[in-house]
């Protein structure tokens, strides 16, 4: 597949993208959000988003898709690329019993994502609020553009963490919180 960046929504190849990745695209446009679109070999890794983040010159977030040991929370954590993540940090901070990967299935069920994909996108996708947002403190005050899915991993979004905040979270229904995860 060749990469192609778009100012905004692809304007090819349109009738091979996904139902839910539409959506996407639809809904970023409906809050007027200023956006770059990168089409690209699907990249599930985060040493394979490392294409990525150098085509379109902004960082690559780490999306983390967790559950409490009985599955009745679940929770989109976002932290840097390249730092390490220890649940029991995590789940002492949300006061919760440890914590583990959701599973494929609750992913697709809240999210609309499938792994390798994950991304603050799917909160779309949400209305039920059954997920809650966790954001390590670190990515506060980085850079202001980064680049995450729209819901399928051959294409990466460069967005604004301004506007992920305080235009596209809000439009979702959903708030976040903030945690300080060691970077040992």
């Amino acid at each position: 597949m060749d990469t192609v960046k778009y100012t905004g929504r692809p304007t090819e190849g349109n009738d091979r993208r996904s139902e839910t990745e539409l959506q996407v695209y639809d809904f970023l446009d409906r809050l007027g959000i200023d956006y770059v679109t990168y089409c690209h070999r699907a990249a599930f890794t985060m040493e394979e988003c490392a294409a990525v983040r150098d085509a379109l010159n902004v960082p690559v977030f780490k999306n983390l898709f967790l559950t409490n040991k009985q599955q009745t929370l679940f929770f989109l954590l976002i932290l840097p690329a390249d730092k390490p993540f220890k649940t029991k940090y995590l789940s002492s901070q949300l006061g919760c019993a440890r914590l583990s990967f959701a599973s494929p299935e609750m992913m697709e069920r809240y999210l609309r994502i499938h792994p390798g994909a994950v991304s603050p996108m799917g909160l779309i996708f949400d209305t039920g609020h059954h997920v809650r947002l966790i954001i390590d403190r670190d990515l506060a005050g980085g850079s202001d553009r980064y680049a995450c899915h729209p819901c399928v991993n051959t294409s990466s979004l460069a967005i604004s963490f301004t506007d992920l905040l305080e235009k596209i979270i809000p439009a979702t229904g959903h708030d976040y919180t903030w945690v300080e995860l060691p970077s040992e």
